[in-house]
């Protein structure tokens, strides 16, 4: 009873963050994500540290700083491209000079850029509050009902090897009640066509549990249990972003795509 207090008041905290940084406005929102995604890298680094892996941790620090420049003013989108060019150079310079440095830490430096603060982005890239409360509703919505639902009536497990307490009961009951909660929400901000926003988010919450599968996977391979500590109940910032990054992602597209 007391784990779960924790964890409920561990959420609830930074769902108001979250929240309050959504309706703050652009600035505030880019500032956020940067924060977010400076110690997601660092958690994400630090998991392979393990594996006697070693990222060169200064180049992912510095890509959450370009990010955040190029999120406060879009017309420096040529000084962003210069960045990334010196940043690759500066890249191969040292795996040429420092002899400790091998493929694949390079490899892993620029999977950690992509993984975490690059998918992070997309969460400002929808640029419209009613369509990133979506994001984190289809994400959040999923999480929290499958967790409930696998708690009451999970039985059969859904992927063992990977995450040993998710249930199928559990996954099917995060997909309805995602889709519940933007159902209420299209009704809400009269959101059409609903069929639309129905399926978006019904795919969406499969998207959000192959972000949280994908975490999981990572922390099986690197032999953590949870990303970090910052968030008692839950773990880290990847331990509970892990499906927003995926939904965001998935989200901008799709409204690019099909509906924008």
């Amino acid at each position: 009873m007391k784990s779960f207090v924790i964890r409920t008041a561990s959420g609830l905290v930074i769902v108001l963050l979250t929240f309050f940084a959504i309706i703050s406005g652009k600035m505030a929102l880019a500032f956020y994500i940067f924060l977010l995604s400076l110690i997601g890298i660092r958690e994400f680094y630090m998991a392979v540290n393990n594996k006697n892996i070693y990222p060169i941790k200064a180049v992912g620090y510095i890509s959450c700083v370009g990010f955040l420049v190029y999120n406060l003013n879009y017309n420096w989108a040529s000084l962003f491209n210069i960045f990334l060019t010196v940043t690759i150079a500066i890249l191969l310079s040292i795996m040429f000079i420092k002899r400790r440095i091998n493929f694949i830490d390079i490899v892993l430096t620029f999977f950690g850029i992509i993984y975490i603060p690059f998918l992070f982005q997309h969460i400002i890239y929808l640029d419209n509050k009613i369509y990133i409360a979506l994001a984190f509703i289809i994400s959040w919505g999923t999480d929290t009902f499958a967790y409930l639902v696998g708690c009451l009536f999970g039985k059969h497990k859904l992927c063992p090897k990977l995450s040993p307490k998710k249930t199928i009961e559990g996954s099917f009951g995060g997909i309805l009640g995602a889709t519940i909660l933007v159902y209420i929400m299209a009704m809400y901000f009269n959101l059409r066509p609903l069929w639309f926003f129905v399926i978006l988010a019904l795919t969406g919450s499969i998207v959000a549990q192959i972000g949280d599968l994908a975490a999981s996977k990572i922390k099986r391979m690197t032999g953590i249990k949870d990303f970090g500590f910052i968030m008692p109940g839950h773990g880290g910032i990847l331990d509970r972003f892990d499906s927003i990054l995926f939904v965001a992602t998935y989200i901008y597209y799709i409204l690019k795509i099909f509906y924008l």
